[in-house]
Formats: C-alpha cells, structure tokens, sequence
C-alpha cells in the first residue's frame, strides 16, 4: 500500500481507550481497514463490500463465526 498520510475514524463504539477498535479511512474509491492493536497491516475493500460487512455484523450472522 503506498505510503500516505489517511485521516482514520473509528467507532463511536469503541469507547475512550482507543484499543480494540477497528479504525477505517477513506483511500481513493475505496476503504482502508485497520485494527488499532496492528496499524501497521491495513486492508482495503470496497465501500460496498464493507457495507456489506456492517450489514451482517448488525444482524449477527457472524455471531457465531470466531466460536
């Protein structure tokens, strides 16, 4: 991934620690994902594919996935 400066948010979720969170940030026409234990491994996708994500994650169709 080349290397740029990417203003990254998280959830409002994630509480005040600022640890555990998944962080994610805008990269041309697509997101870059990262967890905050491990900023230095990032992921990009695409803004559907991710809404995808959220979308299962709030329904809890992974619930169950890590078990």
């Amino acid at each position: 991934m080349p290397n740029m400066e990417l203003k990254w948010q998280k959830s409002s979720f994630s509480g005040a620690g600022g640890h555990d969170c998944v962080e994610i940030a805008k990269l041309g026409d697509r997101l870059a994902i990262r967890e905050s234990d491990a900023p230095e491994i990032v992921m990009a996708t695409s803004r559907s594919k991710f809404g995808a994500l959220v979308r299962h994650v709030q329904a809890g169709a992974l619930d169950n996935f890590a078990g």
